[in-house]
This record gives structure tokens, C-alpha cells and sequence, in this order.
């Protein structure tokens, strides 16, 4: 593996265009439409991103020299030396704030930046002690769930305050990481958590693995079912509750709505796929995660087609598939199974 691969895949590259998003729909949510603002959001969204994933990756590095399919991760083949990781953390975590800067240039630091900056500020905190200290506490899942909606939430606050629909995504936002990390993390990694003495939310609700023979017991399932199904109704509430903020295509909303719900049925048809698992198959553990990644990514853009227009929500729905498709390859990875 050469240099700028590894660095790429350290980076997390071909994910960027999900993992940058979150900023971008907080911005959108209050009317913000400026091309350069959006693209800035998207760089501190991904900026925040990768600084979680690497400061992850390297608290995590000797748990990961346990698994053969992450024996190829650039700081567990030494490829990349931790020292370095840890200044690329750094850089990102400077970066963010000077576009953050950027972003505000020339404008009033009023109560609504304040709360940004205090939300950017909170989602690193609480990131960096699920990343360093996550695997030590049953629970710490719901941190990194509401550092992302942090992130989220930045982007809405930049700009004003934020309106309903605002709030029901940020909600949405924290189960959908919630469920990536406490569920479809917790499965995943079951067969080798215990080792370490991992102590999550999977692995004391009694999931297991013995052999090749998974065993999720009920109130697991339970649980991820019900970070699902709530995801399920919050997605629909705007088209019952809040049609008010509902500015274009009411003619379409029908239609909208059944593409919602066929996208909305996909995710928890994969959920009950994963969650009915009984042999521990990483591959397909990873394939059943990867689709529900971008089924997910499509759920809010899809919603708020009637609140900015069809063309952002077309372009939010498949610009994080597309960049996925164009950078996955040039890594040597294969889609839909992804080095996790």
C-alpha cells in the first residue's frame, strides 16, 4: 500500500460524501441556499469526521491487530505511524475552526453563532471521549450520537435559529448514529470486543458470538428496532404535522411520500436482516450496513423536498452514493463491504 492510499483510507475518503452531509441539511433546514456556505459546511462537516475516525482509529489500534480483515488498516500495518495520526488530528481540528471563521467572515458573531460554536466545541469533547474512552463505559454510543447532531446543528445555528423541522432531524440524526454505532457496531464487532474487555451496549445486553453461531438476544433486537422505528415516524411528521413549513411541490407530496416510504421500509427491512442474523459472517454484516448507510443518507433529503425543491433534495439523495462509487475503487476497496 502506498502512501497517499493509505492516507486516503485513513481518511475514510469514499465516505466523505455521507459523513460530510449533516452540517450542509442543518444549513438548508433554515433557508441558507449560498453554494460557497454550503461547500464550507460540507469541509468542517468532513473535517469533524475524520478527526473522529483517526483519533478512533488510534485508540483503537491494538484491539484492531486482533482482526484479520483489519490487518490491512494503515495504522495497524504501520504504514502510517501514530505520531502522525494524531498531528493530522490535530490539522483537522484547526482547519474546522478556521472555515468555521470563513464562514462567518464579515458577519455579526451574534447568540445563534455563539450556540454553533459552542455546538462544534461540544461535538469534539464528546467525540474525543467516545473515541479514547468509549470502549471502557456501557453507553458511551450516546456520545458520539450527540456529537454528530452537534454537527448538525452547527450548520443550522451559523445562519439563524433554527425552525421545527430543524429539531426533528436533529433527533434523527442522533438515532441514526446511535443505531450505526450502539447496534450495527455493537454486531459487529462481537466476535472480538470481549476480548479486550469492551464493555457496550451489544455485549451486555448478551449479544455473542461462539464459534461461527451469533446469538442476539430479544431486547437487543428490541432496542435497535426501536431507534429504528421511531427514525420511521419522525421522517413522515412533517407531511402531518408541520405542513405549515412545506413550501413547494404540494402536488407531488403524495409521490414524495411514497418514495419516502419505500426508501423508509428498506432501511428497517435491512435492520431486521441484520438484527435476525444466527452465524456471524462479517461480510455480510458489512454488505447489510453499507445499504442501510445509504438508504439512511436518502431518508432526509427525501423529506425535505417539499421544504428546499426537488433539485437539492435530488442532489443531497445522491451525491453521497456517487462520491461513494467513484472513490471506493481507486482505493481497492469493494463496495457495500468497507474496512470498519
Amino acid at each position: 500500500m502506498n502512501k497517499v492510499t493509505a492516507y486516503a483510507r485513513l481518511l475514510r475518503i469514499p465516505g466523505l460524501g455521507g459523513l460530510g452531509i449533516p452540517a450542509v441539511i442543518g444549513a438548508l433546514t433554515v433557508g441558507v441556499q449560498d453554494l460557497l456556505s454550503l461547500v464550507i459546511l460540507f469541509i468542517i462537516g468532513s473535517l469533524s469526521a475524520i478527526y473522529g475516525f483517526i483519533l478512533n482509529d488510534y485508540a483503537d489500534v491494538d484491539l484492531d491487530r486482533l482482526i484479520k480483515e483489519l490487518k490491512g488498516k494503515p495504522l495497524v500495518d504501520g504504514t502510517i505511524e501514530l505520531k502522525s495520526a494524531v498531528f493530522v488530528c490535530f490539522l483537522c481540528a484547526m482547519f474546522a475552526f478556521f472555515f468555521l471563521f470563513l464562514l462567518w467572515h464579515g458577519k455579526t458573531l451574534d447568540e445563534f453563532k455563539f450556540i454553533a460554536l459552542t455546538s462544534i466545541v461540544l461535538a469534539g469533547i464528546l467525540g474525543s471521549i467516545y473515541d479514547v474512552y468509549g470502549k471502557k463505559f456501557v453507553g458511551s454510543d450516546f456520545l458520539v450520537a450527540i456529537s454528530m447532531a452537534f454537527i448538525f446543528l452547527l450548520g443550522a445555528t451559523s445562519f439563524g435559529a433554527p425552525v421545527t423541522i430543524t429539531w426533528i432531524i436533529f433527533i434523527l440524526t442522533f438515532n441514526q448514529i446511535l443505531h450505526m454505532n450502539a447496534v450495527e457496531g455493537g454486531i459487529k464487532d462481537a466476535d472480538h470486543d470481549y476480548l479486550m474487555g469492551v464493555k457496550n451496549i451489544a455485549l451486555v445486553s448478551g449479544v455473542k458470538v461462539e464459534g461461527d453461531n451469533l446469538f442476539i438476544p430479544l431486547r437487543f433486537k428490541a432496542f435497535g428496532m426501536g431507534i429504528r422505528l421511531c427514525s420511521a415516524f419522525l421522517v413522515f411528521t412533517p407531511f402531518i404535522f408541520f405542513k405549515d413549513q412545506l413550501k413547494y411541490y404540494a402536488s407531488w407530496q403524495p409521490i414524495i411520500i411514497a418514495v419516502l416510504a419505500v426508501a423508509t421500509f428498506g432501511v428497517l427491512f435491512f435492520s431486521v436482516k441484520l438484527l435476525s442474523l444466527k452465524t456471524f459472517d462479517r461480510d455480510a454484516i458489512r454488505k447489510y450496513i453499507g445499504i442501510q448507510s445509504f438508504l439512511r443518507y436518502s431518508l432526509v433529503p427525501i423529506m425535505l423536498i417539499p421544504i428546499i425543491g426537488i433539485i437539492p433534495g435530488v442532489i443531497l439523495v445522491f451525491f453521497p452514493i456517487v462520491w461513494y462509487i467513484i472513490f471506493t475503487p481507486l482505493l481497492g476497496e469493494k463496495l457495500l463491504r468497507p474496512r470498519m
